[in-house]
């Protein structure tokens, strides 16, 4: 965190489905999966308790079947089991550095993972072990980036880390638009009224209201994420204070 912001101990990292798909159209790259298991795997071994929320985009989009005619709930629960899979992926990499990762789901599979409550969750993370929280908040029309604000909140975390394929926010897509502005700091309020993406109206109106700051961060950069949770001051941070 940057100099005179206290340091985070327990994490809620949220990974977009399309982040392990590297360079592909689809799916999970081998390669990608391993080098975020590493570094998670790093930062575990030095005390960070880590939790994690994984999108399912890289396989199936509910929504997106929804606009082509499909049931709106139907494809949520879809979407859901996508984000099942990456999860018992990123588990099985993580395993393979040596973490003990347990994957939790708000979908009952008992066969397939735990289920999820928030007091399993926090047992699993005071022993050290790695959660990550599959299936969304197991509701259909919420979106992955609402399960991560709910879940941060619940396990108690100090900080929310949205991880994508960009740098942070910026004031419009900075590809399509040379003048962009880009936002080292952004209150809640501004994120709202400028509708700037950064996470849905639900997610970021939960976090405002707990006061959980949240970092926006480009997760391609090898080790960015150590360099952040070390003191760097790296992408956009959103919180209920004043925006730069």
């Amino acid at each position: 965190m940057p100099d005179g912001e206290p340091a985070c101990r327990r994490v809620l990292l949220k990974l977009s489905g399309e982040a392990l798909m590297g360079s592909g159209d689809f799916g999970i790259d081998p390669g990608v999966m391993e080098r975020m298991a590493r570094e998670i795997s790093a930062l575990a071994e030095t005390g960070y308790e880590l939790a994690l929320v994984i999108g399912g985009g890289n396989i199936f989009r509910g929504a997106g079947l929804a606009g082509g005619g499909m049931d709106r709930v139907t494809g949520d629960h879809m979407g859901m089991l996508a984000t099942v899979i990456n999860s018992l992926a990123m588990g099985d990499a993580l395993r393979k550095q040596g973490v003990d990762a347990r994957v939790l789901s708000s979908l009952d599979m008992n066969q397939v993972c735990e289920p999820y409550a928030p007091y399993r969750a926090l047992e699993h993370l005071d022993q050290g072990r790695v959660v990550i929280l599959s299936a969304g908040t197991g509701n259909p029309f919420f979106t992955t980036d609402s399960a991560a604000s709910l879940r941060a909140i619940e396990i108690q975390a100090d900080l929310l880390i949205k991880a994508t394929k960009v740098d942070g926010v910026y004031s419009a897509d900075p590809v399509k638009h040379d003048d962009a502005v880009f936002y080292p700091r952004l209150s809640y309020d501004k994120a709202l009224a400028d509708k700037l993406g950064v996470m849905d109206a639900t997610a970021l109106i939960l976090c405002r209201d707990h006061d959980l700051p949240l970092r926006v961060m480009n997760i391609n950069q090898e080790g960015a994420l150590a360099r952040l949770l070390a003191g760097e001051d790296i992408g956009t941070l959103v919180s209920t204070g004043e925006h730069e």
